[in-house]
């Protein structure tokens, strides 16, 4: 496995948790009208799932399993290996429903969702993070 690469994505999704974590708002009316702050927190979420995706896929890629088809099956052929456990597993396919959203429904988010994400669920992409680089 390619550790240098997979280790450059999670930098990256570091990257990307923080800035969600240093322009969330605490209070949802204050994000809901803050459109820079929006931005910023849905595109970096956006860009976690996506490199936990890429991530996934390339742990997979090492494994007798077959390519995922779909994003959220990327998650569950890793629990189907081990390497996330079940609750983390539905968790990272919620945050795939959200990126879909995110990238295909703009216009439509609910943002006291993304607020309750951005606030509540950060700790997923690190767990995913920390569970990936276990199999080191």
């Amino acid at each position: 496995m390619d550790w240098s690469l997979i280790e450059q994505k999670i930098e990256s999704l570091r990257r990307a948790v923080d800035r969600v974590e240093g322009r969330c708002p605490v209070n949802v009316d204050t994000f809901a009208r803050d459109c820079d702050a929006q931005d910023i927190v849905s595109v970096n979420l956006t860009r976690a799932v996506q490199l936990c995706v890429d991530i996934a896929n390339h742990v997979l890629s090492e494994s007798d399993l077959p390519s995922p088809l779909t994003m959220g099956q990327s998650f569950d052929l890793l629990q189907e290996l081990g390497v996330i456990d079940p609750e983390l597993c539905v968790s990272m396919k919620k945050a795939v429903g959200f990126r879909n959203l995110a990238v295909h429904n703009y216009d439509t988010i609910d943002w006291a969702i993304v607020h309750a994400i951005a606030r509540h669920h950060l700790c997923d992409f690190k767990a995913f993070a920390r569970a990936v680089l276990c199999l080191r």
